[in-house]
């Protein structure tokens, strides 16, 4: 039965239908995975999260929690403030409870647990919307340059993701004891870098040093809809 339901979540990835290169590039969809290494329903969500992360029509971020930590098994990529971050998005809607495994659509749906299927209609209403904000990034040297633009003024915060393409661990206890689980798209770093109304164009620079994937985001407040987002591998 669990081949089945991992088979029937590996379809709805190809459900997400086709897209075009110049418009995934241009509004890709920006998917969260909240998730544990010591969490045992959670890796089904990881290599799902796997397959989305080679669209170019999603952007999928794998965010690591730490409040499974004490069950065994310290999650090597666990950070508070992606708990943190996770709780905010309950409380944005109306929840007191966090769970793993939790993926977020565009900042505003939630699936909670394995649900390929929800997943698929989510990204595909998220696809169906015009976007608000379009949003570039370009890397020159040791600096990145934000630019965005947009014909609906609001208060907005623009904030830059560093991510690990793959990573592979061995588990030695907790849950998931004796599995080798890959990871795909592993946020290490999510910061805010400047606040952004809309009445005029955006062009921020930020110095980085690093040569990683990076991820420029656009979002209503720290955990309201995400308005656009662009990416550099």
């Amino acid at each position: 039965m669990k081949q089945f339901i991992f088979a029937a979540g590996m379809a709805a990835v190809g459900a997400f239908g086709s897209v075009g290169p110049s418009a995934a590039d241009d509004h890709p969809i920006v998917v969260e995975l909240f998730t544990s290494q010591g969490c045992s329903s959670c890796p089904p969500a990881d290599a799902l999260l796997h397959e989305l992360a080679a669209r170019d029509d999603v952007i999928a971020l794998a965010l690591h929690v730490d409040y499974w930590d004490y069950i065994g098994w310290k999650d090597k990529f666990a950070n508070p403030a992606f708990t943190k971050r996770q709780k905010g998005y309950a409380r944005a809607a109306g929840s007191r409870s966090i769970y793993t495994p939790q993926m977020i659509v565009g900042g505003v749906d939630h699936v909670v647990g394995y649900k390929p299927m929800q997943l698929a209609e989510f990204v595909q209403e998220h696809r169906s919307l015009q976007a608000t904000v379009d949003v570039g990034l370009t890397r020159s040297g040791d600096q990145l340059e934000v630019t965005a633009q947009t014909d609906e003024p609001r208060q907005m915060v623009v904030q830059l993701v560093r991510y690990t393409p793959l990573q592979t661990v061995a588990i030695e206890r907790g849950e998931n004891r004796g599995k080798t689980l890959e990871y795909a798209n592993v946020v290490h770093d999510w910061q805010m870098v400047g606040k952004w109304d809309g009445r005029a164009p955006l062009s921020l620079s930020v110095d980085s040093a690093e040569d990683g994937p990076v991820v420029a985001i656009i979002q209503a407040a720290t955990h309201g809809a995400i308005l656009g987002a662009a990416r550099l591998r």
